[in-house]
C-alpha cells in the first residue's frame, strides 16, 4: 500500500483536536519514513526479486524496528509523545499516533507474509498484492474517499484552497500509477530510497498546503 496510507490521516483531521494534516501526513507514513532511512543505513534490508508479488518486486525481508507490530507502536508513541511536548494536546497526540499506527495494519491486508508481532516468525501478511483487481480499487477508493470526506467536512478559507487540493489529489494519483506502472526497480539501491523518501515528502507538503486553506465546518 502507498496512497492508501494516508487516508487515515484525511479521516483524523477532520477531528477538532487533531494535528494538521501535513503532521498527519507523516505520521501516515512515519513507519516508512523510517523504513527507508534505516535502509540507507543497512539497518534495514530489503531486495528486488522480480515476480515475488503480482504487483510489487520488493522482498522486505528485514524490516523488525519498523514493521513489527511492536516495532510500529514504538514510531507511533514517540510520534505521540512529540506532538503532546510541543502541543500539551492529549487528543492530539493520540490521534497521531493512532495514524502511525494503522500504517501497519494497512500494510497488513496488501503485504506478502513479511510482516512480525515482535521481529520474529510467525511472519503476517494477507497478500492483497497478488490480486490487483481487488488491490488497484481498493486503494483508489480508500484515499479519494477520504479525501472527499475530508473535503465534506471542511470549508475553504482561501481563494487557493481549490487550487491545493487539485494539487493533493494530482500528485497522490501520479505517485501511485508510477508506483504500479513506472519502471520496475533494478535494486535495492540509495537512488530508490531517497527517491521514495522525497515523495513521502512531497505528499506532506502538499497536505499541509491543504490545511493552510481550509479549516473544519464547525469550527
Amino acid at each position: 500500500m502507498f496512497i492508501g496510507h494516508f487516508a487515515p490521516a484525511m479521516i483524523a483531521a477532520t477531528h477538532p483536536k487533531a494535528p494538521g494534516l501535513g503532521t498527519l501526513f507523516v505520521a501516515g507514513q512515519l513507519v516508512d519514513f523510517g523504513f527507508f532511512g534505516l535502509a540507507l543505513f543497512g539497518i534495514e534490508n530489503f531486495r528486488i526479486v522480480s515476480g515475488f508479488t503480482v504487483m510489487t518486486p520488493l522482498d522486505l525481508y528485514d524490516m523488525p524496528y519498523t514493521h513489527s507490530l511492536l516495532g510500529s507502536s514504538v514510531w507511533a508513541l514517540g510520534f505521540a509523545l512529540l506532538i503532546w511536548l510541543f502541543t500539551r494536546n492529549k487528543t492530539g497526540a493520540l490521534i497521531g499516533g493512532g495514524v502511525v499506527l494503522s500504517h501497519w495494519l494497512l500494510d497488513l491486508l496488501v503485504h506478502a507474509p513479511d510482516l512480525t508481532l515482535a521481529g520474529s516468525p510467525p511472519k503476517l501478511g494477507f497478500s492483497l498484492w497478488n490480486y490487483p483487481a481487488i488491490t488497484m480499487p481498493l486503494e483508489l477508493i480508500i484515499t479519494f474517499g477520504a479525501l472527499a470526506f475530508y473535503v465534506f467536512r471542511t470549508r475553504s478559507t482561501a481563494p487557493r484552497s481549490k487550487l491545493a487540493l487539485g494539487l493533493l489529489a494530482i500528485l497522490l494519483l501520479a505517485f501511485q500509477l508510477i508506483n504500479w506502472f513506472g519502471p520496475e526497480p533494478e535494486a535495492a539501491d540509495m537512488a530508490m530510497m531517497i527517491s521514495a523518501l522525497v515523495a513521502f515528502a512531497l505528499a506532506a507538503l502538499a497536505a499541509a498546503f491543504v490545511s493552510k486553506t481550509r479549516t473544519l465546518k464547525l469550527a
